[in-house]
């Protein structure tokens, strides 16, 4: 295994059209589908640069900008963005071309931290990456970022599950699209 890798040598692109049979209920193409397709892309990049296995960790970002409509052509440009030990962020950019009309349109960016497995499963180095540019540079550095949020976030959430009393903040509901029918809050005025 090499130490270290270029961004580069891992880059992966995914095109394919979208069909009838990936449409939702509205005429558009399923959330789903293109979520496997990013899942799919992501994969790929990561067990190339690893050299192993990979599994997703988590999907960060899953924001559907635009619609994806049946006939357009779909393409996931997926790249390493982040390595830590064992673990990748993949950067995945999604891009929807519709020919007839000559329209393309990013759809969807998202990162997937996906973690590389030896033949016994359990979790093995990756190489490192070697940054050649501002934006590859930008890109590690946003990564760090997203990482270090993510934990505050994760804290200050458990912190709210475990120190939330429902009577305390029953008045945070006035103003919410909600009816409360338990009980012992009934005798409350919000």
């Amino acid at each position: 295994m090499k130490d270290f890798k270029y961004i580069r040598e891992s880059q992966v692109t995914l095109t394919e059209l979208m069909i009838p049979a990936f449409a939702n209920f509205g005429g558009k193409i399923h959330g789903g589908i293109l979520l496997s397709l990013m899942d799919k892309v992501a994969y790929t990049c990561a067990s190339k640069h690893a050299g192993n296995y990979c599994v997703t960790v988590s999907v960060d970002g899953v924001e559907f900008l635009q619609p994806v409509e049946v006939g357009e052509m779909v393409s996931m440009m997926a790249s390493i963005n982040y390595v830590g030990k064992s673990s990748m962020v993949i950067g995945i950019k999604v891009v929807a071309e519709d020919f007839k009309n000559g329209l393309v349109k990013h759809t969807n960016t998202s990162y997937f931290t996906m973690v590389a497995k030896d033949e016994s499963g359990k979790p093995t180095l990756v190489p490192g990456l070697v940054l050649e540019s501002r934006d590859e540079i930008r890109r590690f550095l946003e990564s760090i970022k997203r990482k270090e949020l993510k934990a505050v976030y994760k804290d200050e959430l458990d912190n709210v599950k475990t120190n939330l009393w429902v009577g305390e903040n029953l008045t945070s509901l006035k103003n919410e699209r909600c009816k409360v029918l338990f009980d012992s809050y009934n005798n409350v005025d919000i």
